[in-house]
Formats: C-alpha cells, sequence, structure tokens
C-alpha cells in the first residue's frame, strides 16, 4: 500500500535546554552531539528518510549556530522563522503556518529537535503517516511506553481508547503512554487558538474535547534527552555492541 507521507515538517528548535546545563551555556540544545552529530542532524535525516521535501525551523536561543550548520542541508527545503521572543511550542508553530502551508493545507509533521527513536519494524514517520485518517483526526501523536523509555522518570501523558483516540492521564495517576515529541498535525487545529506565546497542549485539549486527537504507539527503543545524564544514557546505548538498529 503506497503511504501519502506528509511533504512539510516543523522542527522545533528555538527553546533554551535549561535542564541541560552547562552543555547549553554557549551551544544550544538541537546542535549538542549525540553518536558524532548534532541532535538536530539526527532529525534532518528521519525526514529525509521518509521523503520529507521541506523543513520549517524556528529559532531562537543562539540561532545562528542551527543555521550555519543546516547551511549544507541539500536534502530538504530548510526555512527559518526567527522568535524574538520565545513563543514555546504552539506558539512557534502558529508563527510558522504560513511557510508550512505554502503549498496548501495538507497535514504536516511537527518534531522536536532533540527527538531521538530508533525504529521498530517500519520507519517511525511512515508509520504515522499511514495511521492518518484525515476525516476523524486533527492531531496524531506518536506515543511511548512510560515505564520502558530511556531516561524518563514521569508521570507519562495520556491513555489511549483500543482505537487510538487520546485522553489526558488521571490526575495522581501513572499513566501508560508518553508523548514522544514527534506527530502529524493538520493546520485546522490552529483554528481560533491564541496569538503569542503558548503550549502546543493548547490545542492538544481542545482536539480531545473534540475526539479528534489520536496517538500511535512506538514499537521501536525512545530517548528522553532532557538532561546530560539522558544524553549521555542514549550516547552509551548507541554504542553498545548489539544496537538494535544501524546508527544513525
Amino acid at each position: 500500500m503506497t503511504v501519502d507521507i506528509p511533504k512539510t515538517a516543523m522542527v522545533l528548535s528555538a527553546g533554551y535546554g535549561k535542564r541541560m546545563r552547562p552543555l547549553t551555556d554557549d551551544t544550544p540544545k538541537p546542535m549538542l552531539a549525540l553518536n558524532g552529530k548534532p541532535l538536530i542532524g539526527h532529525v534532518m535525516d528521519r525526514l529525509a528518510t521518509a521523503g520529507v521535501k521541506r523543513a520549517v525551523v524556528n529559532l531562537h536561543y543562539l540561532g545562528d549556530q542551527i543555521k550555519d550548520y543546516l547551511a549544507a542541508e541539500d536534502r530538504l527545503d530548510v526555512t527559518f522563522t526567527d522568535e524574538p521572543e520565545l513563543l514555546e511550542t504552539g506558539g512557534g508553530v502558529k508563527n510558522a503556518l504560513t511557510p508550512l502551508t505554502e503549498t496548501g493545507t495538507d497535514p504536516f509533521y511537527v518534531v522536536n529537535s532533540d527527538a531521538f527513536w530508533l525504529d521498530g519494524y517500519e520507519d517511525t514517520l511512515m508509520r504515522l503517516a499511514r495511521e492518518w485518517k484525515d476525516d476523524i483526526m486533527d492531531g496524531l501523536l506518536l506515543l511511548h511506553g512510560t515505564v520502558e523509555s530511556h531516561g524518563y522518570t514521569g508521570p507519562g501523558d495520556f491513555v489511549a481508547d483500543p482505537d487510538g483516540k487520546l485522553k489526558r492521564r488521571p490526575e495522581m495517576e501513572i499513566a501508560p503512554w508518553l508523548f514522544a515529541g514527534v506527530q502529524i498535525l493538520h493546520p485546522r487545529i490552529f483554528d481560533n487558538s491564541p496569538d503569542g506565546k503558548w503550549s502546543l497542549n493548547v490545542v492538544f485539549d481542545k482536539a480531545i474535547e473534540s475526539d479528534r486527537l489520536y496517538g500511535v504507539i512506538h514499537d521501536g527503543e525512545w530517548f528522553h534527552i532532557g538532561t546530560p545524564e539522558g544524553l549521555k544514557e542514549a550516547d552509551d546505548f548507541l554504542n553498545l555492541p548489539y544496537a538494535g538498529e544501524k546508527k544513525r
């Protein structure tokens, strides 16, 4: 079966990476090295391999370093959006809707620049695209097992119905699934959304209320790279002789 891959992706790259200090004192988090390559370089590899053609990258903290690194990227048409004031995830994507929808109003990927995963039985981005159903979804999130991730110690984010429809983690409980920082969103999810600085959780909650937020459970390894220790754990894993996928 032919999979219709979104041709455009948003790569969220504007944050300060405060929990990664002192590594991010002089280097933006997307430029921190994992297995000898900047984190954002791994994301670009994933996008290009899946068949994405255009990437929109938002910049704020030490953005020139990211822009200089991506100047050599010849597999994707890269566009930058500058944020003089940090807009967070929701505001950052909304600020980039014009280049994201330049070729139409099709759904697009949104990927955290520090998201790192190993594929399971299928290319993860292609799997998301295969599961996308435009008539019932405004958002499709990649999820991973809360207790099975590398470097994650939180309570998780979502519970899922058998059909993949998502609800928020009940208060004071551990949810089975965490949001893995990779998703497909349709531009309509931003209809009537706020301006300025805000989190994507705002539109996630709106989509949950209308039963239009779904999830796909990742079947490979996933790494939470939120601290220097998490970065080291991922790097150590990739250099094990039995790491399950070809190193990227």
